[in-house]
């Protein structure tokens, strides 16, 4: 009878709670990292800022939108996204060997089953081309020339002089 108890004990917590959630969580912590370090770093839709190398705890479940800037360089996004991993399927298959249908559910709808992926994200920044000043181009119709020089001799100096 106690075994029975125990049995009954662990299919109910089973049932009630999803094996992934409770042996690996919701979230996952997302590390960013950029050569040069310093740059200003955007999260969306979770809404973080931080400034590289910096890591940042993030919902198993949502794709994201890492935005990473600094001065003089290019700007990179990458879309970080979540994967089922080895370490979620295998809380799933507990759920189905120990026939948690409700915890199977509560796994796949929270996330816990997935990982971020690239974690961490790591990025080599590119100098951006410096802006180029371009003069206003004036047509040569309009660019004023200077007469040439009188180099002739006057042929009354010549004759007067004579």
């Amino acid at each position: 009878m106690k075994l029975f108890s125990t049995l009954l004990l662990l299919v109910c917590i089973s049932s009630v709670y999803g094996c992934a959630t409770v042996t690996r969580g919701t979230s996952d912590v997302l590390v960013v990292e950029s050569e040069p370090p310093g740059a200003e770093v955007e999260i969306q839709p979770a809404n973080h800022h931080c400034k590289t190398p910096c890591s940042v705890k993030l919902k198993r479940k949502l794709e994201q939108v890492v935005t990473i800037r600094r001065e003089s360089f290019e700007p990179v996004e990458v879309r970080v996204i979540p994967q089922v991993v080895g370490a979620g399927a295998a809380g799933m298959a507990g759920n189905v060997i120990l026939g948690g249908l409700i915890g199977a559910a509560v796994d796949a709808g929270s996330g816990a089953m997935k990982d971020l992926k690239p974690n961490p994200v790591k990025v080599t920044m590119v100098a951006s081309k410096p802006a180029q000043t371009t003069e206003p181009v004036v047509p040569a119709s309009t660019i004023p020339v200077a007469a040439p020089a009188d180099t002739s001799v006057s042929t009354q100096a010549i004759s007067a002089g004579g």
